[in-house]
């Protein structure tokens, strides 16, 4: 698998670990460290709608810097603002203006995706796509197997103190990450076209430009579909980084120090699958396998909902089964999304994208505070909807799919001679 992977998507997989690593060890404890440090559920999810709202900014600058600076500049700028001062100012937090100040740096994390994409797929065939998503999701399992070291941080120190030592850490492990992946990389070839082509534009009127990109996707209902999955994804994922395990401490009643062992199980069981289970399926079925995975999830999430506290085992089952459907669907949803964008459009299509998403999502944070108050299994209501929902644009993306290969198909028999 490691052997068809080369250039830029080798490189960003290297050095991919030393991210991962510290962003798991650090996010299962990201929001009960805010509870610790005094902010109430509501502020929490304000911080969050807040951060989503810059980053709809980010993301609509990302595209034209991605293509005026490079590739190769725009990821390092964005990544050591979105990532380095982040979790610096989170390291040393004290209340909720420190929190503030780091949401608004960390929206920059959000524009790096432009450029990281870019780097990741131009000059990767399409039938190796999937794999680097696989290999990128198998990075993120050993990071999830280490997460219970932050466990063992916060019972030595307490969740205060653990939580500043993982937040500079991560700024160490980030940082350096950064420059060294900077120093490997080159600019691709789209790039330095997309480089050439952007000296005489203006922001003004790359953000104008969008409007002709807008309407390149709106005529591509493939597109349309994949993206409408992949916002519901995104919106149920950060409704549950940001809520499962205030859930676990506060309705579930696990200790601090227990929620970091949940990563681990859901790393194991992922591995476990990538070595035996992944390796054989077939490409062909990738859209089969993205239902089942989003299935799994729906159970998944059920088992949460209906789970008495301390029932340890339920909650084993769930972070099970999410793990399951997650290293199922994700690879082939990444891939998708991929393989349904142009080179040339890629930068633009992800900015408008990353709106998109970020418009949908961006009130998650605040309805997810709201309705957790109300009840704290709302929230997880609301991510099984929206598998369920993607579970329905799925047999809609297939059966236009296939509908598209009959009609190709028919149109080669009337004009064999035709280029298609």
């Amino acid at each position: 698998m490691l052997r068809e992977i080369k250039g830029n998507a080798k490189y960003c997989l290297l050095y991919e670990p030393m991210f991962l690593l510290a962003y798991n060890l650090f996010i299962t404890y990201a929001s009960v460290y805010m509870l610790k440090m005094g902010l109430s559920k509501t502020q929490i999810g304000l911080i969050v709608s807040i951060n989503l709202v810059l980053q709809i900014v980010t993301s609509l600058i990302s595209g034209y810097y991605t293509d005026r600076w490079g590739r190769k500049r725009a990821l390092l700028v964005f990544d050591v603002l979105g990532w380095s001062m982040a979790t610096l100012i989170w390291a040393i937090s004290q209340n909720f203006w420190f929190f503030l100040l780091a949401a608004c740096f960390n929206s920059f994390g959000k524009a790096a995706g432009t450029p990281w994409n870019c780097l990741l797929v131009e000059g990767t065939e399409p039938h190796v796509r999937p794999k680097v998503y696989t290999i990128l999701q198998l990075i993120g399992m050993f990071g999830g197997l280490l997460a219970p070291l932050g466990g063992l941080l916060v019972d030595l120190w307490g969740l205060t103190t653990a939580g500043r030592i993982m937040y500079m850490f991560a700024f160490l492990s980030m940082t350096i990450m950064f420059i060294l992946r900077n120093w490997k990389l080159h600019e691709t070839e789209t790039g330095i076209r997309k480089q050439k082509e952007s000296l005489s534009m203006t922001l003004g009127s790359s953000i104008r430009g969008y409007w002709s990109t807008l309407r390149t996707m709106m005529v591509n209902p493939l597109l349309l579909i994949v993206c409408g999955i992949y916002i519901l994804f995104q919106f149920q994922l950060n409704m549950r980084n940001t809520y499962l395990s205030v859930y676990m401490v506060d309705a579930l009643q696990f200790g601090d120090s227990l929620i970091s062992l949940f990563p681990a199980f859901s790393s194991s069981a992922a591995l476990l699958l990538m070595i035996f289970v992944i390796p054989r399926f077939k490409q062909q079925l990738g859209d089969r396998y993205m239902m089942v995975g989003f299935g799994l999830s729906v159970v998944s999430y059920l088992l949460l909902i209906f789970s008495p506290p301390q029932n340890l085992g339920m909650t084993i089952a769930s972070t099970i089964l999410y793990a399951a459907g997650t290293i199922i669907s994700t690879p082939y949803l990444e891939a998708s999304l991929a393989n349904n964008i142009e080179d040339d459009k890629r930068a633009s299509i992800i900015s408008i994208l990353a709106v998109f998403m970020l418009l949908f999502i961006a009130p998650s944070g605040i309805i997810g505070g709201y309705t957790y108050e109300m009840d704290s299994r709302i929230p997880f209501i609301l991510m099984s909807a929206a598998f369920l929902i993607n579970i329905v644009l799925m047999l809609a993306y297939r059966k236009m799919k296939l509908a598209q290969k009959k009609d190709a198909a028919s149109d080669k028999k009337l004009h064999p001679n035709a280029q298609f």
